[in-house]
């Protein structure tokens, strides 16, 4: 119960947090928002998103191609497209300061686009879906192995049978081609987390969020991850209450407070 009251309450504390968001004449923010693996914007994300929109930020709440709706139906570069057109639009609207957030999948991906676009901050929501070590790697070594295949044998443009893998559902199959599987699961690729935090730029600062109740693995990771970052004397290591998917709920009076001191920065 108490948990629950302390979850209920996290609106009214971000709205005390962030008085300098509200009432100081500062640049108005965009938010790309990204949900988490076979998510969609209207489930673990959609709190965040409204309290975002109380505060004046002007959100994008984008279905990503790794939604439960969508199961991988565009690849990387296609996704990276999308976010740049959301954050066009958020431009055209009046933000004069673009950040990216994401949840889970969404937040790897956050960071995989800060070193692709020019941003003014990135905020990582216990972020996830690293292909390049631990427990997803070893799960879909054999899916990857497939799809390497069957791309191989002239057959990647043709949708078929793969799997993924999430922590709180284990193993499950996904449709689609090949190729956009490989562009998505190869070791190497966008989805390698080191890999993405080494190719951000030292000049844009991060929030990344590692729930307390996080899963053990993302826990035992996140000083790791939070130290490898580029040093920016505007980020900072959030770790608020809550599981791995309650994170951007009980994240928001931390995510509010951070861009109220960036807001106030310039």
């Amino acid at each position: 119960m108490l948990r629950l009251l302390r979850l209920l309450l996290l609106p009214l504390l971000g709205l005390i947090a962030c008085t300098a968001l509200a009432d100081t004449p500062k640049p108005v923010f965009g938010v790309v928002l990204m949900h988490g693996k076979g998510g969609s914007p209207d489930k673990h994300v959609a709190g965040l998103a409204n309290a975002l929109r109380q505060q004046g930020v002007l959100v994008a709440n984008l279905d990503m191609p790794w939604s439960g709706r969508r199961e991988y139906d565009a690849d990387v570069a296609s996704a990276v497209a999308q976010v740049q057109d959301a954050l066009a639009t958020l431009r055209q609207q009046g933000a004069r300061k673009l950040v990216v957030a994401g949840h889970s999948q969404g937040g790897l991906f956050a960071l995989y686009l800060a070193g692709q676009l020019p941003l003014d901050g990135v905020i990582a929501i216990a972020p996830g879906g690293n292909v390049a070590a631990g427990m997803l790697h070893d799960r879909l070594a054999d899916s990857v192995a497939s799809a390497r295949s069957l791309l191989a044998g002239g057959h990647g443009e043709e949708k078929t049978r793969l799997a993924d893998f999430e922590g709180s559902k284990g193993r499950y199959p996904v449709s689609t081609t090949p190729r956009i599987y490989l562009d998505w699961f190869d070791p190497d690729g966008a989805m390698n987390q080191d890999k993405a935090v080494q190719q951000l730029p030292a000049s844009l600062p991060v929030l990344y969020i590692s729930p307390e109740g996080d899963y053990p693995a993302l826990q035992r990771l996140r000083q790791h991850m939070f130290d490898a970052l580029p040093a920016n004397p505007a980020s900072q290591l959030l770790i608020p209450p809550g599981s791995h998917l309650e994170a951007p709920t009980a994240a928001i009076p931390g995510i509010l407070a951070w861009l109220g001191r960036l807001a106030a920065m310039d």
